[in-house]
């Protein structure tokens, strides 16, 4: 267990990274080299251009101005200064409400910090428990902890205290809507299919409709095309700044071995082979094929659509209705903003989907168990006192300060770090083989598994595995009416392994955040070895984005520590706080300057960002109970009760009250904007604007020609369609049936 000189060298150790970091990134982003790494969303707006400096060579690289270096901190107020509703307007309301979430822990935590070390803190130091129990490892800190308030002493009572708080924001609506599992249709096409539901069953709101296509394999083609390229300008580049001798390659996996050839020669075939094949005996440009297959073969349309409608109205109707008898057809849904469209899996069925999504949900479950041995390890790394009584053969090494010291308070917290680098990656492609339609919801799904899977494993395995090492002889000599006791003691005892985590991730964590080391360098590489023009330059910049499914469970985590600990070991908060202040401060710097978001969901991640916070508060109020009941309180733990009913029936009432606007759109706001916007722009072109809004991104690049979007026939009062009589197939009639044709 960690004491208060290993939390010490920790801090150290941690605080002065951050610092390193924050300097490092506070002179980086003075040099005129570096502007593109730290300013890239006013380069993408077009307010930045490359800084101009005339004089010596050297000061197009270095920023010889030394007056700028006195003011090197200013980016600190800069990130504050900017008001939230600049912010959404700057930056998209999702990137504004994230930083809101990091201003909600602010907003808990502060008055709860202060209520704890005037009331909480000294009641705890001043009680005597863990100096009465005998072979019990513990150290300073946990003198601060609730485990040394007596047993049955009223002063318990005063540990007893909650808040919450619950924000939400409207959803904005479009003309758009998503629908799915189109049935097939003997005589119509599903392009033809769809425009005749839409004219039937919503023949006054009906525009036009985009059928999907399943561009998959054209898009890995022009990727492929493009990574050639590159590796091609690279070797030209390299060629010309040394004339003399031709660059080489090798033709084996990454140019690691194979024959040697001529590097721009060979990439030059290479897409001359990519960009023509031999087709019946005639050369074709490959492209062109796919693309006239993909554009002309029914199999290469999937049963889905994006249905543009006249009003917003009539866009609620039909995305907020189920449109057939049978509930697994035709499913509509709000169609996400055209960028966050996942493309992949618009294709699935519905009944793929559900097995999908079961075979997932038990590979997570097999995930989260067999994850607990790697969490086991790095508990026994940050209990050393428990592991020298049962290995008393590494108590020579251990009993050195320093090793003791560097390995309790610094080592777990970056071990774990280190174990969770690819858990993101693998949940994310869970998520992906679920078949969610949109990248926000991929997020959102994978930030939930994230989340399940730091609660399950990191918080409740850390403890359990934690404490199990810890009092290891105590739990094999002791009699088991003392079991429950030595829990309830124990587990406020890893709050110093917490310290260390926060420390590792909260602190030196984020000021690498801001640091962005690996764009830095990769812009550099770039610059040096592919960029030519200024627009391969922008090419090159990486502004990155917000990373929503991991940084959202990692904030949840801190919400539940802080709301555990709150009344067992206070000394946790400043920690906690810290963390929410100075990540606030950081992430409104990045969401300024430089993160670039990939879409725009409406902040459609709140509802579970406040589920999240009230289940930790939950968590808590349980746990808080289960110590009471350790401490011959059984009095107070009966009036606990009432606490997670009355925080449940809190949250169910923000559920009814407010979630339903970031998933409905009522019919009289949609009723009163359209008709505003019938009185002030009254020559409005929808269709102009909405007939090539859901293009599949690889026919936007201007090479390929775009899919026609099917417009509604406006000249007839009559529906077209190609179905023959239903007198003549009981199938006929049974197809019109269930597309709602009577």
């Amino acid at each position: 267990m960690a004491s208060l000189q290993d939390i010490g060298v920790s801090a150290a150790i941690n605080i002065l990274s951050a610092f390193a970091f924050l300097v490092a990134f506070a002179l980086l982003r003075l040099q005129p080299i570096n502007d593109r790494v730290y300013f890239p969303k006013w380069y993408l707006k077009g307010i930045r251009g490359s800084p101009t400096r005339s004089g010596a060579l050297v000061s197009k690289f270095v920023n010889m101005d030394f007056k700028t270096y006195f003011k090197f901190l200013n980016w600190m107020p800069a990130a504050l200064s900017m008001p939230e509703a600049e912010i959404t307007d700057h930056a998209g309301l999702d990137s504004a409400v994230f930083i809101r979430i990091y201003l909600l822990g602010l907003k808990i935590f502060i008055p709860i910090t202060l209520l704890a070390f005037v009331v909480l803190v000294p009641v705890n130091w001043t009680g005597k428990t863990l100096e009465g129990i005998k072979n019990l490892t513990y150290s300073n800190i946990d003198k601060l902890s609730i485990s040394n308030v007596p047993s049955g002493s009223n002063r318990s009572i005063g540990n007893v205290g909650r808040f919450t708080i619950s924000e939400y924001d409207k959803l904005s609506c479009y003309f758009q809507v998503l629908v799915k599992n189109v049935p097939p249709d003997p005589d119509e096409s599903i392009s033809e299919h769809v425009e005749h539901f839409f004219c039937v069953n919503h023949p006054e709101h009906y525009l036009l409709h985009q059928v999907v296509y399943n561009a998959n394999y054209l898009a890995k083609l022009v990727a492929k095309k493009k990574r050639l390229h590159n590796w091609l300008v690279y070797y030209q580049n390299k060629h010309e700044r040394n004339p003399a001798q031709r660059p080489t390659t090798k033709t084996g996996l990454w140019g690691l071995w194979g024959n040697r050839v001529d590097a721009i020669g060979y990439y030059t075939a290479e897409i001359e082979k990519l960009t023509l094949e031999m087709h019946n005996g005639i050369s074709l440009a490959q492209e062109n094929v796919e693309r006239e297959r993909v554009t002309s073969d029914p199999k290469a349309k999937v049963p889905a659509a994006f249905v543009s409608f006249k009003t917003r109205w009539g866009a609620a109707v039909c995305a907020q209705t189920q449109q057939s008898s049978n509930p697994t057809i035709w499913l509509t849904e709000w169609a996400p903003e055209p960028r966050d469209v996942y493309w992949d899996n618009l294709a699935i069925p519905y009944v793929e989907l559900s097995i999908r999504r079961l075979l997932m949900s038990v590979g997570l479950f097999f995930l989260i168990f067999f994850f607990m041995i790697p969490i086991a390890f790095v508990q026994s790394l940050a209990n050393i006192e428990g592991i020298m009584k049962v290995l008393p053969f590494l108590k020579p090494l251990i009993e050195k300060k320093v090793v003791k010291s560097f390995i309790q308070g610094f080592l777990p917290g970056i071990a774990l770090k280190i174990f969770l680098i690819l858990l993101p990656t693998i949940l994310m492609t869970m998520s992906r083989i679920e078949g969610f339609a949109s990248l926000s919801s991929l997020e959102r799904r994978s930030a939930e598994k994230y989340h399940m899977f730091i609660f399950v494993n990191v918080f409740l395995g850390s403890i359990v595995t934690g404490t199990a090492f810890q009092q290891l002889e105590k739990f094999v000599n002791e009699p088991s009416t003392e079991f429950t006791k030595t829990i309830g003691v124990s587990i406020p005892m890893k709050a110093t392994f917490f310290m260390t985590y926060i420390m590792v991730d909260g602190w030196a964590g984020i000021a690498a955040e801001i640091l962005r080391l690996v764009p830095l360098v990769m812009f550099h590489l770039k610059n040096t070895f592919l960029v030519k023009t200024e627009e391969d330059r922008e090419r090159a910049m990486d502004p990155g984005c917000l990373d929503f499914a991991t940084s959202e469970p990692r904030i949840q985590f801190y919400f539940l520590l802080g709301l555990v600990y709150s009344v067992i070991t206070p000394v946790l908060l400043p920690f906690i706080v810290v963390f929410f202040a100075f990540s606030f401060m950081v992430f409104r710097h990045q969401v300024i300057n430089v993160y670039d978001q990939k879409y725009e969901s409406a902040a459609a991640f709140w509802p579970h960002v406040h589920r999240r916070v009230i289940t930790g508060l939950i968590v808590a109020q349980l746990l808080l109970m289960g110590l009471f009941s350790t401490k011959g309180l059984a009095k107070s733990t009966s009036l606990l009760i009432a606490q997670p009913i009355l925080t449940i029936w809190f949250h169910r009432f923000c559920k009814g009250r407010f979630e339903s606007a970031f998933l409905k759109f009522p019919l009289q706001d949609a009723m009163v904007k359209d008709t505003l916007e019938r009185a002030t722009e009254p020559n409005l072109n929808l269709r102009t604007y909405l007939k090539d809004a859901y293009v599949h991104p690889v026919f936007k690049g201007g090479e390929l020609e775009r899919p026609v979007a099917m417009d509604e026939e406006e000249s007839s009062p009559l529906v077209a369609t190609k179905r023959k009589s239903s007198r003549s197939s009981r199938h006929d009639s049974e197809t019109g049936s269930e597309a709602g044709v009577h």
